[in-house]
């Protein structure tokens, strides 16, 4: 079967215009396919203001009827615009993930999907020509419905794209991938073809423009993805294996709101640091850049965690230091992650030597590096300096 999934972010989807408007692009790129799968999201700024709504109503946090609440987001949009495509003579039909067999764990707010029921897709598909499915959601064993956490509509487009062995098209306000994000760099470089590698390093990095949970679906079953703008003809980028001599640096990107806890004091007991990750895995708080420190008596230990888990990290400390007087914790915050990625530096020397000359009168807090990469935490009023030197040697 000739097919194409593509999926369309919340801000190309704000208005009755907007969604019209998508119809007819997806109605002009059906004349090439037998059949297309359409995933959308909440419409605007929907999710945002059904959380706030929420909120209103309670400060308890209640995942389970959060998760009833968002998923509505969605379905609002997919009836509008199968909707829109039936009003141009298309057989559309919305479905959600209950229609479409997507089946979560029981992770309320950031579940993860297990099984993806193609026969049931399928079903709907023959009789249709297009079938518009609700991002960002599945349903439990149990019937209930959960959410997929940030970036949960890119994942459920490339998880059928991947199903169906087809191709999946995201749109979105971006007209592509860039070497750094356009609105801290306007010079930066539009990527016409970048690998999967390199584009999970830049999303873990802080990319916006796709989610590492995407591209991490879509390097395991070889699903090519295209990232465009919804609004514009302009040419795209791709992310695929790439065969050919990759460049030594890709992009560089920009995580901001990092913060940085330094644990000092901690007894010259490996159990206390030991005991710290256990409590951030318990809190599910991911720890990013780590340096630990060993002196005669004692240990320090720095590492960054962005500034929402900032309260879950200070609870679980807050223990150490009421148990062990000499023990402090210190909180930096106003911190920005900066990244080089490129599948080139596996075999270019001295890229690092490039990387900390260029930032030598920039204070680096922490380092980290991988085959591909290499990060360090800066403070935030140095971004634009740190951003404008690596552009420069690395001809970003």
């Amino acid at each position: 079967m000739n097919i194409l999934v593509q999926k369309y972010g919340g801000s190309s989807l704000s208005s009755a215009d907007k969604i019209k408007a998508i119809a007819k692009k997806i109605s002009k790129r059906f004349e090439e396919y037998e059949k297309m799968i359409i995933v959308v999201s909440a419409m605007g700024k929907t999710t945002d203001e059904l959380t706030n709504l929420a909120k209103e109503i309670s400060d308890s946090k209640n995942p389970r009827e959060m998760d009833m609440l968002l998923t509505t987001g969605e379905q609002i949009t997919a009836s509008l615009m199968s909707i829109a495509l039936s009003d141009l003579g298309l057989k559309a039909k919305s479905i959600n993930a209950h229609h479409a067999g997507i089946t979560t764990n029981e992770s309320y707010t950031k579940a993860i999907i297990q099984d993806f029921d193609k026969n049931k897709i399928e079903k709907h598909l023959k009789d249709n020509d297009i079938l518009v499915l609700t991002g960002f959601q599945g349903v439990t064993d149990d019937g209930d419905y959960t959410t997929l956490g940030r970036g949960g509509s890119d994942t459920s487009a490339v998880a059928v794209a991947s199903i169906f062995n087809t191709d999946c098209e995201i749109y979105s306000d971006f007209p592509g991938i860039y070497t750094v994000d356009p609105k801290e760099y306007p010079k930066a470089k539009k990527i016409s073809v970048i690998s999967y590698d390199e584009m999970l390093e830049m999303s873990k990095l802080g990319a916006k423009v796709l989610h590492s949970r995407a591209v991490e679906l879509a390097k395991k079953y070889k699903t090519k993805i295209y990232c465009g703008a919804s609004f514009s003809d302009e040419k795209g980028s791709v992310i695929m294996d790439v065969g050919f001599e990759a460049p030594v640096v890709t992009g560089l990107s920009l995580d901001d709101n990092q913060i940085q806890v330094n644990v000092l004091n901690l007894p010259n007991n490996y159990k206390f640091v030991n005991d710290i990750f256990e409590s951030a895995s318990k809190y599910n708080i991911n720890i990013d850049m780590i340096s630990i420190i060993y002196h005669e008596k004692s240990i320090d230990m720095s590492f960054s965690v962005v500034d929402e888990s900032i309260e879950e990290v200070k609870n679980y400390l807050d223990k150490y230091t009421s148990e062990h007087d000499r023990i402090t914790v210190e909180y930096k915050d106003k911190l920005t992650k900066l990244s080089i990625v490129g599948l080139g530096m596996k075999k270019e020397k001295g890229v690092a030597y490039r990387f900390f000359s260029r930032l030598n009168s920039i204070p680096i807090k922490l380092v980290t590096t991988s085959e591909i990469k290499i990060s360090c935490l800066i403070e935030e009023k140095y971004k634009e300096k740190a951003v404008k030197e690596l552009t420069e040697e690395f001809e970003l």
